[in-house]
């Protein structure tokens, strides 16, 4: 007699079907819930663009910041010649402290700046104008791109109401009739000037010259020129404090104990 499909110890249909139920309800056996592996890849979709947006909001964040601080506090320059040395060598790189005559503090002589030199040392149209000049200003304040060829770096000698004056290569410059004592800057070998000048600075106005005198392009080189050779102090763009780059020649740039002495003689002295 044939065993009855679906009954114990039967072939049939029923067997296997059977077994087939019992496997789909033995737990954790069973094939993964349609769509399971789309919800995965949402997730990592969705964990990589916030991740992407988070960079982008870091980035923009220090950009800002650095553009502040360029704008308002303190900027890198480099050293382009020799004109200054050697209290500052070419390639240095300084820090231009930017808050040094705000809230009414002034230049002060003896106070090495960083100035911008259209309209005293240069024409108005050297400046760089139009979009590319704005773009390459972005990257100066970035810290992206070399100072303007208009921006220089000198000694502030005498400040609106002084009175300076040489004999030529033969004698010391006096501020207001005093002799300054500049030996603890000035390049070895350089006379204080080889020009004769005899000047009185106008108000708002700088006398700046080089460190390294016989190679320096400063106030004393636009004397016959429309200006004087003075320079606006509203174009000064700081105060040269700190020497950063190369590690050899880190140092802070300190006013010459000679200018201190000289007191208040003269203009707005030892103010700010």
């Amino acid at each position: 007699m044939s065993t009855a499909p679906g009954l114990p110890g039967g072939t049939g249909a029923g067997a296997a079907g059977a077994d087939q139920a019992g496997a789909e309800q033995e737990p954790g056996t069973g094939p993964a819930p349609a769509g399971a592996p789309d919800d995965e890849a949402d997730e990592e979709a969705e964990g990589s663009g916030r991740w992407a947006r988070d960079l982008l909001l870091l980035v923009g964040i220090c950009l800002l910041t650095l553009l502040l601080v360029n704008a308002f506090v303190a900027r890198p320059f480099a050293v382009p010649s020799g004109s200054m040395e050697n209290t500052l060598m070419p390639g240095d790189r300084l820090v231009a402290n930017k808050l040094a005559y705000a809230f009414g503090g002034h230049v002060r002589r003896g106070d090495v700046v960083v100035f911008d030199g259209t309209g005293s040392f240069l024409p108005e149209s050297a400046a760089p104008r139009g979009a590319a000049g704005a773009l390459r200003a972005l990257g100066q304040d970035l810290g992206l791109a070399p100072a303007d060829v208009t921006v220089y770096v000198k000694r502030v000698i005498g400040v609106g109401g002084d009175r300076i004056t040489s004999p030529g290569p033969d004698g010391p410059l006096t501020v207001n009739g005093v002799p300054l004592d500049e030996s603890s800057y000035l390049r070895l070998g350089d006379a204080p000037s080889s020009v004769a000048f005899d000047i009185v600075v106008p108000a708002g106005k700088l006398w700046v010259m080089g460190d390294h005198r016989n190679a320096s392009r400063d106030s004393r080189d636009h004397l016959g020129e429309p200006g004087g050779g003075f320079v606006p102090e509203d174009k000064v763009i700081g105060r040269a404090d700190w020497v950063v780059f190369p590690v050899g020649h880190w140092t802070s740039l300190d006013r010459p104990a000679p200018f201190a002495a000289l007191g208040g003689t003269g203009g707005h002295g030892d103010q700010g």
